[in-house]
């Protein structure tokens, strides 16, 4: 069974690419994540304010795209990003329950 994921495509007022997740993510949608990625060209902001759960699986996608990629995320999603060492590879805006900085 696939976990709820989605994933909304947008732009930031600067014009840079950013991609709204909301749900988990993990194993059984990963798919989707990497093809939003993938598709994505150029810079992209992956907003997972609200992402709830984000294992392994996702880290490896986000790993994999780490040379374009800007998180901004939850704090439930902090230790995992900076345990993983994420956060020593692309820039991660912390945000608190009220949603991302303007």
């Amino acid at each position: 069974m696939t976990t709820p994921l989605t994933l909304t495509p947008g732009r930031r007022p600067d014009g840079t690419a950013l991609l709204t997740a909301v749900g988990e993510i993990d194993m059984s949608n990963i798919g989707s994540l990497t093809r939003a990625l993938d598709d994505t060209s150029g810079p992209v902001v992956l907003d997972l304010t609200a992402v709830e759960y984000l294992d392994s699986a996702g880290l490896n996608v986000l790993f994999a795209h780490a040379d374009r990629l800007e998180l901004v995320a939850p704090p439930v999603l902090a230790s995992v990003l900076t345990i993983s060492g994420l956060t020593e590879l692309v820039t991660v805006h912390h945000v608190g329950p009220d949603g991302p900085p303007a």
